[in-house]
């Protein structure tokens, strides 16, 4: 659906808020999502997961699933502030697009179950947010279950994430009683009704008044502590006005050094508003986040929030609709208006805007142009990939892209009809350019095509859309892993001649390496340490640099499998040079023969990917659920008891998960429940690993 509009009101910087919804899938994003839409008047009905009627989650296969799958960005406006706000999936398959959507964002609202807490990927996305440096705040849901504890879930914000909880609320009644909260920094009363239509405001009830005032101190003292400024009118007066704790709130949050808390349900609209005036109060504009920095011929260069500069935006999201491709971009500096010619730095080339598009979920309003602050998605480019960097010609500039995991499950796909393989063939090429996490391939040895991604469910919503969107037929095999070699114990001294003389200019390089595994403390963010300890300027400089990328291109297969090859360490210990045939081409491929040679001397171990599984079980079905992990070759790492149900943490090699879906429902009679999470990489058991290298 589209309306168009041919003007777009301007917005001081200062009432916009770009924000993302993060959490643990099933902890509420979705919903928190709808009733952000409803209170603010952009929706007049509310959605519901369980009805399939919401409008982040309109993909048919997240209504079909009932989770989050696809990042949605929707606009509404509250308290004359402008919200742009990204709904990001919660299931661990899918983090490559909570990623780029933090690229993009100021801010986040971080949800969590009342009863649950922290869960695995809720953490996993907290520390995603921490590498952006994107302040937060905390929204504990659903405090109207059974068991709910709002201590509990702060308790666990505090032990896992490592941060310090700002509790700003109190709840009015538990489980099915809540009906509302104190406001500890203005010390009043929000009592929704029956419906959750509004609430209403009050004073603080008698027999909560000596609770809340313990906690206001509580939330004082806490500050206090972080803040220097509350600190001198806390050590002056014993006590902080209300102004100077909300102030103190703001510059906490947007520092990183603590982060609100706010409680609620959202699934009974309850806790909604004062979430979005948290929102509005504390996290910051794009005004109140650090310039935007960029690199052009090595050169680093910042772009200021400021419609007035040249126009600057990163590309976060591209998708195919009926309506264009669609290209999303954050706009960082600048003014970008239909028609306008861009530059796709990245890539190299120009581009043009045909039309830009406010965005609200699958549906969207054309507007003229798009400034700083601002989330669109433009109609025009035709090479733009999630990554680029779209900027005025005249003064380009390269944002750092968002970073890509490796896919570690794959899967063989063919079209079940000759005539459609071309169609396939395309469909697959469309896919990775919506999601870079995945990625396809051509079999050397098979001929077969490829589809690599992060998990069975991303593979398995991947191979859906094109049979749904295509209607092509596919042929599907069995999910396959992506194990990796590393050198268990290396060898020194291995010396290495290239010689070839073919008339003319010949090639000469003599190399002399080192290959030691790599121990975990070492820092190398590729698995890979390359170092020259060459005296006497027996080889040049830039040979010792063609010997290391000789070396790289060793490592994308190893002697054992063919597999990628991690975790060591290579010394170039000596060489020699001939004065007239030496060549960076002749000492790379030096390097590259070398060290296959030094990999096939040492002893080497074949590696797997493990997952960390945390599953929830009744206590009647603990014994069956471990026997089955035993099975698994699982780790069990801990257990606990937690209101007649059992929660065990394991890591399990992923090849032994396929399947334990239905495995586990069939064992806990559909009641238990499981997530997931990258663990890296394990050693595999040498039977097992004699069993998969005889295949």
């Amino acid at each position: 659906m589209r309306t168009n509009l041919r003007t777009h009101p301007t917005r001081p910087l200062t009432v916009i808020r770009n924000l993302g919804i993060l959490a643990h899938v099933d902890a509420g994003k979705t919903t928190v999502t709808e009733r952000v839409l409803y209170a603010t008047g952009a929706t007049h009905k509310r959605g519901e997961v369980h009805d399939g009627t919401t409008v982040t989650d309109f993909d048919p296969q997240e209504r079909d699933r009932g989770i989050t799958i696809f990042a949605a960005a929707v606009s509404c406006d509250w308290d004359g502030h402008r919200i742009n706000l990204i709904d990001t999936p919660g299931h661990v398959d899918f983090s490559d697009e909570v990623e780029r959507s933090l690229r993009v964002l100021d801010g986040a609202v971080a949800v969590f179950d009342a009863v649950a807490g922290v869960e695995p990927q809720s953490e996993s996305v907290w520390r995603q947010a921490d590498r952006h440096q994107v302040p937060r705040i905390a929204f504990v849901n659903k405090l109207d279950r059974a068991g709910a504890d709002l201590d509990t879930a702060v308790a666990s914000i505090r032990d896992r994430l490592h941060t310090v909880p700002l509790v700003v609320q109190l709840p009015i009644g538990k489980e099915d009683g809540f009906t509302g909260v104190v406001d500890l920094v203005r010390m009043r009363a929000l009592v929704w009704g029956a419906g959750g239509e509004a609430y209403q405001e009050g004073p603080v009830p008698d027999d909560l008044r000596e609770e809340a005032g313990r906690r206001r101190r509580l939330l004082e003292e806490a500050v206090a502590e972080l803040h220097p400024v509350a600190l001198e009118e806390f050590c002056a007066g014993a006590a902080l006005r209300d102004a100077t704790l909300a102030a103190a709130l703001r510059d906490l949050t947007r520092g990183g050094e603590g982060v609100v808390v706010l409680c609620g349900s959202a699934y009974r609209n309850r806790g909604i508003e004062p979430l979005l005036d948290a929102v509005v109060a504390y996290l910051p504009s794009p005004l109140d986040v650090p310039a935007v920095r960029g690199t052009l011929d090595g050169e680093v260069r910042e772009r200021a929030a400021d419609p007035a500069a040249p126009f600057a935006g990163l590309v976060f999201k591209v998708t195919a609709t009926a309506t264009g491709r669609l290209t999303y971009v954050r706009v960082y500096a600048g003014t970008v208006e239909k028609g306008d010619t861009v530059l796709d730095a990245t890539a190299g080339r120009t581009e043009r805007i045909g039309r830009i598009l406010r965005v609200q979920a699958d549906r969207n309003t054309e507007v003229d142009r798009a400034m700083a602050g601002d989330i669109v998605a433009v109609i025009g480019p035709k090479s733009a990939r999630a990554g680029a960097t779209l900027c005025a010609p005249d003064a380009p500039v390269v944002f750092e892209p968002p970073s890509v995991a490796a896919p570690v499950v794959s899967v063989a796909v063919e079209a079940r009809r000759s005539f459609d393989t071309d169609r396939l063939a395309s469909a697959l090429a469309q896919l990775v350019e919506e999601d870079p996490s995945l990625g396809v391939r051509t079999d050397a040895e098979t001929g077969q095509t490829v589809l690599s991604g992060m998990g069975e469910l991303h593979l398995e919503v991947a191979v859906e859309k094109i049979r749904r969107a295509q209607g092509i037929e596919l042929s599907v095999g069995q999910p396959q892993v992506a194990y990796r070699e590393t050198v268990a114990r290396g060898v020194s001294g291995l010396l290495y001649r290239h010689v070839k003389q073919e008339g003319g200019a010949g090639q000469f390089a003599h190399v002399v390496l080192d290959v030691e595994p790599l121990d975990a403390a070492a820092e190398a963010t590729d698995g890979f340490v390359f170092r020259s300890a060459v005296t006497g300027g027996r080889v040049p400089q830039e040979y010792v640099r063609a010997v290391e990328a000789g070396c790289r291109d060793a490592l994308a297969e190893g002697p054992l499998g063919g597999h990628p090859v991690t975790g060591l360490r290579v010394t170039l210990a000596d060489g020699a040079t001939h004065s007239k045939d030496s060549s960076e081409m002749a000492f790379r491929t030096a390097g590259r023969f070398a060290l296959r040679e030094a990999l096939r001397a040492s002893t080497m171990a074949l590696l797997e990917p493990v997952i960390e599984v945390t599953v929830t079980v009744p206590d009647s079905a603990v014994g069956a659920v471990l026997g089955d992990l035993a099975a698994r070759r699982g780790r069990v790492s801990g257990s606990a008891a937690r209101a007649g149900t059992a929660v065990v943490t394991a890591t399990v090699p992923l090849a032994e998960l396929f399947g334990y879906a239905s495995r586990l429902r069939g064992r806990t009679q559909g009641r238990g429940t499981f997530t997931t999470r990258p663990a890296g990489y394990a050693p595999v058991p040498a039977g097992v690993a004699d069993a998969l290298l005889t295949r």
